[in-house]
């Protein structure tokens, strides 16, 4: 049976929070052009080349509007 000290402290007791790390400045910079030049290039398919990965037209030039920050977490280094 483990005893439970209940002098120690609650920083003790607990477990440590987890931090997201932080991207350097030169890595987000280089994440958002990644993030503008794929939106730039699904923009230049043709419709065979959109219809093969499964978007029409409407779809690629709405998603080749969206900001460099407007991404989904999994795109994010």
């Amino acid at each position: 049976m483990t005893m439970i000290n209940a002098n120690c402290p609650d920083s003790l007791r607990t477990a440590p929070k987890m931090v997201a790390p932080r991207l350097s400045i030169l890595a987000a910079l280089a994440n958002a052009h990644s993030i503008w030049r794929q939106r730039q290039k699904l923009k230049s398919l043709d419709d065979s080349a959109l219809w093969d990965i499964g978007l029409t037209r409407s779809q690629a030039q709405a998603e080749a509007k969206r900001p460099f920050w407007d991404a989904p977490d999994n795109w994010k280094v």
